[in-house]
């Protein structure tokens, strides 16, 4: 499954990452590379209930996965 960045947005609301997917996002999984990326950076992939646990598992097994946050909560932080 191909994937979204965060900044995908329809219609002015966020959107599910995984690819083809239009429901709005609910979830934000929030990842990082550690051989590319410093250890505090966290990229974004945004999730709707559908696709956040396939996501979270792709990220898991890699190891890259670091939170996930309901959408507003993440939002709330900013």
């Amino acid at each position: 499954m191909k994937v979204r960045s965060m900044e995908h947005v329809a219609d002015g609301k966020p959107v599910c990452s995984a690819k083809g997917c239009q429901a709005d996002a609910e979830w934000v999984l929030a990842w990082n590379n550690p051989k590319v990326h410093t250890p505090e950076r966290r990229k974004t992939w945004l999730a709707c209930d559908e696709h956040r646990e396939y996501l979270s598992k792709f990220l898991g097994v890699r190891g890259f996965l670091k939170d996930v946050m309901a959408l507003r909560d993440w939002e709330s932080r900013k």
